[in-house]
């Protein structure tokens, strides 16, 4: 997806001018490098970003500019972007299960840290990564590890984490191999409950203790939320401070360092996404030029979003009451359709547009051409919010 050089005051702006057929993405870098600020400031230790959540470079680029120095990757292609865009970087891949020539790739790129979940993957990496990498450097393992707990959207437990029996297991064959032990979770995205950190880090304590090794880092996931409804504001501050504050209750003076990898809370709030009123069918039917297939591939997973503005072709703003409406993308499947019905304006018109907040997270990346929509563009903007 290019992007050009131009520098819009904000979406509407350039809708008024450009009067868009295909659906456009705008990026603040203003909002993106605050955003990143408020996570170097807050979080009590090293920020990675989880490049899986929007590999734009303009995001890369942006994100190294605010003095992120880290980043996670979990493919040759995402080590590949960031050695070329930010060659000094700290990479971290924390993709747990990977093929041999994907080893090989990341060592060839010094990867700092690694994580694993299972004996037979320790034992692939311990055939192919040096103890010290290209750098100098001592290179990091990280036992991933998983707990049945609540608080996200979805669970990546299901997916990976090892039991903290098997994680105990690991984390001693680690230590007793000479890498760098530690000890990685991820508590689930979009997870707004802190309690979920507060069981991961306590657990993670039990685990250094049943393996009788000092872990050198704690890795505390993603799973940050982003802002999604009006209503609901989440808290960063709040969870930074219950993060720092239970891991010194937990480990004392032993206390590791702290890693985080947000993707999602990093950058979501800096994109908003700019999409046609392509037909209002009998009124009742919102049928709009994105959808599942496009932009808004996740929706189904997490929900809707109701940050949700429109606006006549005009740049007017449209002030009617809320009408609750189900809303299609344009596709010909069926299943392209937002979750729910979505409250938009009663006086809503075909070829109006609508400017929904909060996009910059898993849709870029997962963009696709299926029916021949999808002709993303990706423009700048001073603001975001019109």
């Amino acid at each position: 997806m290019g992007v050009t050089q131009t520098i819009w005051a904000d979406p509407v702006d350039y809708l008024r001018a450009m009067a868009p057929r295909d659906p456009v993405m705008f990026l603040s870098p203003a909002a993106l490098q605050a955003q990143a600020q408020r996570f170097l400031t807050g979080f009590p230790g090293l920020v990675t970003y989880a490049v899986k959540a929007n590999p734009d470079e303009a995001v890369i680029v942006n994100l190294a500019a605010a003095g992120l120095a880290g980043f996670d990757v979990a493919s040759p292609e995402e080590i590949r972007l960031i050695r070329r865009l930010v060659p000094g970087a700290a990479l971290h891949y924390n993709n747990p299960v990977r093929a041999r020539h994907e080893i090989a790739v990341g060592v060839a790129e010094d990867v700092r840290s690694w994580s694993v979940d299972s004996l037979s993957e320790l034992d692939k990496l311990f055939a192919q990564v040096p103890r010290v990498n290209g750098r100098g450097e001592r290179v990091e393992i990280t036992a991933r590890f998983k707990l049945p707990v609540a608080g996200a959207v979805y669970d990546f437990g299901a997916k990976f984490g090892a039991t903290e029996e098997l994680a105990t297991e690991i984390l001693r064959r680690i230590a007793a191999a000479g890498y760098v032990p530690s000890l990685t979770f991820h508590p689930g995205t979009q997870c707004t409950d802190p309690a979920a950190w507060e069981a991961y880090i306590h657990a993670a304590r039990r685990i250094a203790d049943g393996a009788g090794v000092t872990i050198a880092r704690l890795n505390v996931g993603g799973g940050f939320p982003s802002h999604r409804l009006r209503a609901e504001m989440p808290s960063l501050a709040a969870i930074f401070r219950l993060i720092g504050r239970v891991t010194a209750e937990a480990f004392a003076e032993a206390a590791p360092e702290l890693v985080c990898e947000p993707g999602r809370a990093l950058v979501a709030d800096a994109m908003a996404l700019l999409a046609q009123v392509k037909g209002l069918r009998d009124g009742a039917h919102v049928f709009l030029n994105d959808g599942i297939y496009g932009a808004m591939a996740e929706l189904p997973l997490m929900g809707a979003l109701d940050r949700i503005r429109a606006w006549a072709p005009d740049g007017t703003p449209r002030i009617g009451e809320p009408v609750r409406r189900i809303v299609f993308g344009p596709t010909c499947d069926s299943v392209d359709r937002l979750p729910g019905e979505v409250a938009l304006p009663a006086d809503l018109a075909e070829g109006d547009y609508l400017l929904v907040q909060g996009m910059g997270a898993y849709s870029v990346p997962t963009n696709t051409r299926f029916n021949g929509f999808g002709a993303l563009t990706l423009e700048m903007a001073l603001t975001l919010e019109p």
